[in-house]
C-alpha cells in the first residue's frame, strides 16, 4: 500500500502520517524545497521511519503540483490513496492567497493524482463548503450552500466542486468542523477558531475571581472536533470499501452554542463564566442599515477595533458568532458503525487544550516584557532622580540600557548619583531645575531637546508633600500655591514642553507619580490630594486627545513609601509602607505594559466604597482623621516633635488600611 500526501506537515496531516504508519506500506510527503528543513526536522521529532516516509519534491501552486517527468514514471501506478490535505484554514488571509492555495491548488493535486493512476482522491474539505446556509446541512447537499461572499467560505465551496466534478479519479471528501487540539495531548500548532477568545478569557480572570457572574452572548451552534477524531475517521473510511462518491461530516453530532463553548473554557481556565447570556439573534429586529450605520460611526469602529486588537480577535470570526448551519453525519456514523471512533465531549478535553494554549500558545509568552526590551537606547527623564522613588528607578533604567536624564534641585545629590550610575556602566546625564519655577521649567526643557532630541519616556517623579488639616492652614493659603505650583503646574509645564516631539514623532510615554491618596481622599492632604488629583484629570483628558498619535499616559496611584518627603511625619516610622525600590518595581511595570493607570486593590476599593455609599465613607474618613491628629512638625512644636509616637490603635489601623495616607 502506497500513499501520497500534501500538506503533510501541516497540523492535520502530521497526525494522519502517524495513523498511516500503524500499516504497511510507504508514504510520498510532497513538501517544497525551502521546507525540506522543516519536514526533516518534524520527521525527527516525530520519529517517522526515514524509510517508509519519503519526502517529494514539489510545489502545490505549479502544474502537477511541480513533479518532474522523472518523478512521475518513479511513481505512477503505485499510488493506492492521494490525500489531499494543503490549503489555507485562515480567515485573514488575502483573497488571492486563498485562491491559490485552496482552488489552485486542488486543481493542481488532481491532475497529478490523474497522471499518477491514483486509486483514490480523498480531499479535506470543510464544513466552510456549507458558506452561511441557515438550516441542517446533509452529506449529499452542495449546490444548496448559501453566504459564499467570504473568500475563505468561498474558496473551500469551489475547491470541492472541483473534486466533485473530477472524472478521472475516483474521490472521497471529508468536511471536518472545527478543528481543534488532540483531546489527549492537547497540542495544536496555530490560534485558530476557539482559541481566538482565550485571551479574553484570560483577561477576564485577571479582572474577576472565578465566582463572579457575567454577561455573554449566546450565539449559534459551533460544530468543534479534536484533531484526533478527524485523523482516525478519515483513516478509517479511507480504507473501508465501496464508498468512493461520498462525501463524511467528520462533526460533532450534539454542537454547542456559542456561549456554552465559551463557559466551557472558561472554567477549564478557572475564569468566570456567562451566568447570564443574550441570544444574538435578539437584535436581528433591528434593520441591518440601522446596524451597519452604527457600526460604522467612527467612535464605535475605533472602540471595536480597539477590543479585538487587545484581545487577539480578527474582525473576520465575529460574524461566525450567530452561526446558523448544523451539520447532518448520517454518512459518517454509517461509515464509522464498530470502529470506536466517536467525537469525545468537549468538557472532557478543553482543560487540555487550554493547558496547551497557556503553556505554547498564549500571545504574551512572545511579548518581551523585559525592561531592556523596552528603554534600550530610549531616552527616559526622571524628575526626582537623586533619591528615593526616582533614583531607584532611574538605577533601573540606566542598568537596562535607557539614556537616562535624572533631574533635581539639589547639585551634590544628583551629581552623586549621576556618577555612581555612570561608574556602573549606565548612559546618564544630570540637570539641575526648580520645577516649581515655570521657566526652570522651560530651560530644562530647551536643554534637554538640544542635547538629545527628545525624551520618550517623561516620569513625573518630583512632589512636594504636605500633612496638615485644614483649620491649622487657615493662614497657609502658601502651602496649597506652592504644592500646586510644583505637582501639577511643575509637572504640566513639562509635558507640554515634551509632547510637541513626541507627537511629531508618534510616540511617547508619560508617566505621572500620583497618590492612593487621591483614590482614598486622605484627610489632612488636602492641598496634596488636590494638586495629584489636578494631575490625574489633566491626564485622562490628555489621554483621550493624544491616544490616536502614539501618545500613552499612565498614573500611578502609589501608595506610603519611605522616603525623605515622609520622614517629618514620626508617625509614618511604625506604619507599613514601601521602599523606594518596590516602589520602582511599579514604575518597571508601567514602563513595560503602559496601563493607564497602577493602583493598589485597597486604592480601587476605596473609590469604589466612596462612590457607592459616599455617606459611610465620609465617616471612615473622620474616624480617621479623629484617630491620627496633626503631627508636632504641622503644628510647629519642635519640642513635641522629639516624643512624638503612634499609638497601638494608630498602628492597628494604619496596618488595616496599608499605604494610605493618615
Amino acid at each position: 500500500m502506497s500513499y501520497f500526501i500534501t500538506g503533510g506537515t501541516g497540523f492535520i496531516g502530521r497526525h494522519l502520517i502517524g495513523n498511516l504508519l500503524k500499516r504497511k506500506g510507504t508514504i510520498h510527503v510532497l513538501v517544497r524545497k525551502e521546507s525540506m528543513k522543516k519536514f526533516e526536522a518534524l520527521a525527527k521529532k516525530q520519529a517517522w521511519d526515514p524509510k517508509r516516509v519519503i519526502a517529494v519534491t514539489g510545489d502545490m501552486t505549479a502544474p502537477k503540483c511541480g513533479l518532474t517527468a522523472a518523478q512521475l514514471r518513479s511513481l505512477g501506478g503505485k499510488i493506492q490513496h492521494f490525500f489531499h490535505l494543503a490549503a489555507i484554514y485562515d480567515l485573514t488571509a488575502s483573497a488571492a492567497e486563498q485562491k491559490a492555495a485552496n482552488i489552485d491548488g486542488t486543481q493542481n493535486a488532481l491532475d497529478l493524482a490523474a497522471a499518477l493512476k491514483v486509486k483514490c482522491f480523498h480531499h479535506a474539505s470543510s464544513i466552510a463548503a456549507a458558506g452561511l446556509y441557515p438550516g441542517v446541512f446533509r452529506e449529499d447537499m452542495f449546490e444548496e450552500a448559501e453566504g459564499l461572499d467570504d473568500p475563505y467560505l468561498r474558496t473551500k465551496h469551489e475547491s470541492e466542486g472541483l473534486v466533485r466534478a473530477e472524472k478521472r479519479v475516483k474521490w472521497r471528501i471529508y468536511r471536518p468542523g472545527m478543528v481543534v487540539g488532540h483531546s489527549q495531548t492537547g497540542e495544536i500548532d496555530k490560534i485558530d477558531g476557539p482559541y481566538y477568545f482565550f485571551t479574553f478569557l484570560k483577561k477576564l480572570r485577571e479582572m474577576l475571581p472565578p465566582w463572579m457572574p457575567t454577561l455573554g452572548i449566546e450565539g449559534g451552534r459551533i460544530n468543534i472536533v479534536p484533531v484526533d477524531f478527524v485523523v482516525d475517521a478519515m483513516d478509517h473510511i479511507a480504507h473501508k470499501p465501496k464508498l468512493d462518491g461520498h462525501c463524511f461530516h467528520l462533526t460533532d453530532p450534539e454542537p454547542m452554542r456559542v456561549g456554552e463553548v465559551l463557559n466551557t473554557f472558561a472554567r477549564a481556565g478557572h475564569a468566570p463564566e456567562m451566568t447570564m447570556r443574550l441570544d444574538a439573534r435578539m437584535f436581528a429586529f433591528v434593520p441591518s442599515g440601522v446596524r451597519m450605520a452604527v457600526g460604522n460611526l467612527p467612535p464605535v469602529k475605533r472602540f471595536v477595533g480597539m477590543l479585538l486588537r487587545d484581545f487577539k480577535i480578527p474582525k473576520e470570526v465575529l460574524k461566525f458568532i450567530t452561526y446558523p448551519t448544523r451539520f447532518d453525519n448520517r454518512e459518517t456514523e454509517r461509515a464509522l458503525k464498530g470502529s470506536g471512533i466517536a467525537v469525545p465531549k468537549l468538557d472532557d478535553y478543553a482543560w487540555r487544550l487550554w493547558d496547551y494554549w497557556e503553556r505554547h500558545l498564549d500571545p504574551d509568552l512572545f511579548v518581551d516584557r523585559t525592561l531592556k526590551g523596552k528603554v534600550r537606547n530610549k531616552v527616559v527623564l526622571i524628575t526626582g532622580g537623586s533619591s528615593g522613588i526616582g533614583l531607584s528607578t532611574a538605577q533601573r533604567v540606566a542598568e537596562a540600557g535607557a539614556i537616562t536624564i535624572i533631574v533635581a534641585r539639589g547639585e551634590e545629590e544628583l551629581f552623586k548619583a549621576r556618577d555612581e550610575m555612570k561608574k556602573a556602566g549606565g548612559k546618564v546625564f544630570a540637570y539641575t531645575a526648580d520645577l516649581a519655577d515655570m521657566a526652570g521649567c522651560d530651560a530644562l526643557v530647551k536643554k534637554v531637546l538640544d542635547e538629545h532630541g527628545h525624551v520618550d519616556i517623561l516620569i513625573n517623579n518630583a512632589g512636594r508633600s504636605i500633612r496638615r488639616s485644614i483649620e491649622l492652614s487657615y493662614d497657609r493659603f502658601h502651602d496649597f500655591e506652592r504644592t500646586m505650583q510644583l505637582n501639577y503646574f511643575g509637572s504640566v509645564r513639562l509635558i507640554m514642553g515634551f509632547l510637541p516631539k513626541m507627537t511629531e514623532r508618534r510616540k511617547g510615554h508619560i508617566i505621572n507619580i500620583s497618590s492612593i491618596g487621591v483614590l482614598a481622599n486622605s484627610p489632612r492632604f488636602s492641598a496634596y490630594v488636590a494638586s495629584k488629583a489636578a494631575l490625574d484629570a489633566f491626564s485622562r483628558c490628555a489621554q483621550g486627545e493624544l491616544s490616536g498619535k502614539g501618545i500613552s499616559f499612565t498614573t500611578i496611584n502609589m501608595p506610603l513609601v519611605k522616603t525623605p518627603m515622609i520622614a517629618p511625619t514620626k508617625m509614618y516610622d511604625s506604619v507599613p509602607t514601601l521602599s523606594p525600590d518596590e516602589a520602582a518595581d511599579l514604575l518597571v511595570k508601567a514602563i513595560i505594559e503602559k496601563p493607564s493607570r497602577i493602583a493598589t486593590r485597597l486604592g480601587i476599593f476605596a473609590a469604589l466604597v466612596n462612590a457607592v455609599a459616599p455617606k459611610a465613607y465620609e465617616v471612615v474618613m473622620n474616624t480617621a482623621f479623629e484617630l491620627f491628629p496633626d503631627s508636632a512638625a504641622a503644628k510647629g512644636d519642635k519640642k513635641a516633635l522629639k516624643d512624638e509616637a503612634p499609638s497601638q490603635e494608630q498602628i492597628a489601623f494604619a496596618a488595616l488600611m496599608r499605604g494610605v495616607h493618615w
